[in-house]
């Protein structure tokens, strides 16, 4: 593991040099889409192919786990699709390192089934978990889904119908008052309000909100997530921060 995370180390383009590599895609390409197919079965990453290009998709292939990094280093990707079971750097490994460097949908493609799988997808930070085999107009409403869950993310205000979150003056109303978060519930109501329906596991949301240098306990996720749920008990019809057994919380916003 030491000798992969070496192999990958010197791939990495600094957070700056990323930041001006998606600045410049957006402005040439704004409208297309680019997925990153990482798969080692070359019939599965054809057929995605022909499906996702009909769709409007830019497909970028990688049959590893090391190319794709590569591949990531020199193309912006706005989504990735990766099969668990691929050699040298696998899926989940993959899934992983995408999760610590880059904010972007990740869908895993595996054959298996089990419980224990999902759940070990769920921790490394995947979006969505898929089993093959699989209907191809499927895998294009969840991309679709996908996208829409994470186009929240590029506005500072954030509604889960009377709650408004405002990142930017870091408030949250209710239509009529004010409400008053301690800073930390705030940033951890904005990570999951960010994404509604997204699964965050306990260490992915110590990292994202405490910092990757915390050194506590991990069940003060659990403190404060409780102490959202009572302090927004009243508005249980707008959202609620559903929990799952054994790997983290959720946001699930209420239609209107």
């Amino acid at each position: 593991m030491h000798v992969l995370a070496n192999k990958i180390a010197f791939m990495l383009p600094s957070v700056q040099d990323q930041s001006e590599m998606y600045s410049l895609h957006r402005r040439a390409d704004n409208d297309m889409k680019h997925l990153l197919l990482a798969d080692d079965d070359a019939n599965i990453r054809a057929l995605l192919r022909h499906v996702m290009t009909k769709e409007g998709y830019r497909v970028h292939e990688a049959q590893d786990g090391l190319e794709a990094v590569k591949l990531m280093q020199e193309t912006p990707i706005d989504l990735a699709i990766l099969d668990v079971m691929m050699p040298g750097m696998d899926g989940l490994e993959l899934c992983d390192y995408i999760r610590q460097h880059y904010d972007i949908p990740i869908m895993l493609l595996t054959a298996r089934d089990q419980l224990s799988d999902k759940r070990d997808g769920y921790l490394k930070g995947t979006d969505e978990y898929v089993t093959k085999p699989f209907e191809p107009e499927e895998l294009v409403y969840r991309v679709k889904a996908l996208f829409r869950r994470y186009h929240r993310t590029s506005s500072d205000i954030i509604r889960m119908n009377r709650i408004v979150i405002d990142r930017n003056n870091v408030e949250v109303t209710d239509g009529q008052s004010i409400l008053f978060l301690p800073m930390k519930e705030f940033e951890l109501l904005s990570q999951l309000a960010q994404f509604p329906g997204r699964l965050f596991s306990r260490d992915e949301l110590i990292r994202l909100v405490w910092g990757a240098d915390y050194e506590g306990d991990d069940r003060t996720v659990d403190v404060h997530i409780k102490r959202l749920r009572d302090r927004f008990a009243d508005y249980t019809d707008d959202f609620v921060i559903q929990t799952v057994r054994g790997i983290g919380y959720k946001m699930e916003v209420k239609s209107p």
